[in-house]
């Protein structure tokens, strides 16, 4: 069984862990697996919604396949991983994590760099890496950090405490929470939502905007007004000027 699936749908690619016996653990087999996944989809849809088949989203790394590595193989190991991830955070088309069950470790850090993460009631979040006597490795340190604050990850880490879907809602680490069952749903509608909207909009979401939360007020500022010269004159953006003075386009709050 492959331990990735992925299917094209109205030009989304729902990418989905698959590895249900081991609970989506990430071995190195799914991560290069992903990565193919990944580069695959962004050739080919406008939008990503990244789930796990079965009982949850991922339990994290694979310890059961971990071997004793020297400092040095641990480090090329997690550089791996921040690759991995990186193309899902800085590739061209939006990606939507759709999450339940267990979301914890590693699993977390992969749904942390997706660009939207949805969670189900029965969706929970937890980094066990300080219980287990490491270090996160897969970009928690940064991306966790800057999405809930660098105090609650240290709580999470020094005392194992694991984070529920509401709780996850009121940290800002999901966006959106759905009854058991409906995140994928919910995921794929606003999947679809991305998959319209205009390619040069969503470079500056993609691309520009993550850069410019590191810079100085003005050197954002400029970048922001660079950004919305390339967006306001495209073709999609005159179609949609047009279609909202005719009173043809849906009023913001509408789907």
């Amino acid at each position: 069984m492959d331990p990735v699936s992925l299917e094209l749908r109205d030009g989304v690619a729902w990418i989905g862990l698959n590895r249900p016996a081991k609970r989506n653990a990430i071995n190195d087999g799914l991560l290069s697996a992903l990565d193919a996944a990944v580069a695959q989809a962004q050739d080919a849809a406008r939008a990503i919604v990244l789930f796990g088949h079965g009982p949850c989203f991922s339990a994290g790394l694979d310890l059961s396949e971990h071997t004793a590595r020297d400092a040095a193989a641990v480090f090329h190991h997690s550089r791996g991983w921040h690759a991995v991830f990186r193309r899902i955070r800085g590739g061209r088309v939006p990606a939507v994590a759709a999450v339940h069950g267990a979301c914890v470790g590693g699993g977390l850090e992969l749904a942390a760099a997706c660009h939207i993460r949805v969670a189900d009631e029965t969706a929970f979040f937890a980094l066990p890496e300080g219980s287990r006597g490491i270090f996160v490795g897969g970009g928690a340190s940064v991306h966790v950090a800057r999405i809930i604050g660098a105090a609650r990850m240290a709580d999470m880490m020094l005392t194992g405490r694991a984070l529920d879907a509401a709780a996850a809602e009121r940290a800002g680490l999901v966006t959106h929470v759905t009854p058991p069952g409906a995140a994928p749903d919910k995921a794929g509608e606003l999947a679809a939502k991305m998959a319209r909207m205009a390619p040069l909009t969503v470079l500056g979401v993609l691309q520009a905007l993550p850069r410019i939360q590191d810079m100085s007020e003005e050197d954002g500022l400029f970048v922001e007004s660079m950004m919305a010269a390339l967006a306001q004159t495209g073709p999609e953006a005159q179609a949609g000027l047009a279609a909202f003075l005719e009173k043809r386009a849906a009023k913001a709050g509408e789907a």
